[in-house]
């Protein structure tokens, strides 16, 4: 339901410079007329004294009217003074409550952005450790024999037509030689070559049982065109057993650009918002994985200021920042990265108040 203009917290700061301009403009008024109010007693008192003794009557009502004036530029300037000073208070609150809120809301969000990337990488690891106990993926290792690999390459194929969101599937040997490919069509170079060097290949050979994955950040994958990719491997064992001996490793290459893109952009804002919004998609370090305007991925540090704990936010000159650490999901922990959504404010030219 859209929230009423009446409730939203914008207004308290409307209001505010409403007010003050309502007041100044009064109290001005009030100076005003007690000018011409001032200049008329001041020209009754010449009048009075030109009439000598028949206008001394008239001369003392001049004389208190011109004491009275100046009464009401006394309280008129405490009027001013004290208004003024109230306003301004209201209108710090306002802006510290509305402040509060909109990093709120950021820091909100960001966390329902990191939220659904720690459930689809959850997904990810469940993948891998079920398809590492598929008979055609342990016959190719336990067999060794050509058409054990070439029918392990066609079950990993039917699995990548089903999930979309991989770009290729691998079974490697112990030493780490890619032994069969889902898509050797589009990567022709992947089977044979050597990953013994891959973190993900290095670890996932030394996972202490079936029930246990790796995950790795983002990187280029050379071999899958220099796409962005999240690997998640795991051991490939005797039998399929949680506790067999290991034959290998399976490593999954999920397609990151496509579907982080879908995550930044389907962050819940405003057409306006959107507009001076940057919704971002950070690792542990700051390195941007994914960025709503497309810009400094992988490639840009985010200077996150994470001082208010895992999940806050801050004001960055014009700008308000609201971040979230991954909290996880079930059993996929995180690798440390962040939702963040940076917002530039409002300027007076696009709503007549700054906010």
């Amino acid at each position: 339901m859209e929230q009423d203009v009446s409730l939203r917290p914008e207004r308290i700061l409307d209001l505010s410079e409403r007010l003050s301009a309502v007041a100044g403009a009064k109290i001005g008024e009030i100076a005003r007329v007690n000018r011409a109010a001032k200049m008329l007693a001041i020209n009754a008192l010449i009048v009075a004294a030109r009439a000598g003794e028949a206008g001394k009557g008239f001369a003392i009502v001049a004389e208190e009217f011109k004491k009275i004036s100046t009464e009401i530029d006394a309280v008129a300037a405490a009027l001013e003074s004290q208004v003024r000073a109230d306003l301004d208070e209201l209108s710090a609150i306002g802006g510290a409550i509305l402040g509060h809120m909109r990093g709120q809301r950021l820091a909100d969000l960001a966390l329902n952005a990191i939220e659904i990337v720690d459930r689809n990488l959850y997904e990810r690891t469940c993948d891998v450790r079920w398809w590492a106990t598929d008979s055609a993926v342990v016959a190719c290792l336990a067999d060794g024999d050509p058409g054990a690999v070439r029918h392990a390459s066609e079950r990993l194929g039917v699995i990548l037509d089903a999930y979309t969101v991989y770009l290729d599937l691998w079974i490697c040997d112990t030493a780490g030689r890619v032994v069969a490919n889902g898509r050797p069509g589009r990567y022709p170079g992947v089977a044979g070559r050597s990953v013994a060097e891959a973190r993900w290949f290095q670890e996932g050979l030394c996972t202490a049982s079936g029930d246990d994955f790796v995950a790795c950040d983002i990187e280029l994958s050379r071999a899958l065109g220099d796409a962005p990719v999240a690997t998640y491997a795991t051991a490939i064992r005797e039998g399929g057993q949680a506790q067999g001996k290991v034959l290998g490793v399976l490593g999954v290459h999920f397609d990151w650009r496509p579907q982080a893109q879908a995550v930044v952009e389907g962050v819940r804002l405003t057409a306006e918002e959107r507009e001076r919004s940057r919704v971002l998609l950070l690792d542990q370090k700051g390195r941007v994985l994914a960025a709503s305007d497309g810009k400094g991925v992988l490639s840009e540090i985010f200077p996150l200021d994470i001082s208010a704990g895992p999940m806050g936010s801050y004001a960055d000159g014009d700008k308000t920042v609201g971040y979230a650490l991954t909290p996880g999901y079930e059993t996929y922990a995180g690798l440390g990265w962040y939702g963040c959504l940076v917002q530039r404010r409002h300027t007076s030219t696009e709503t007549g108040v700054a906010a």
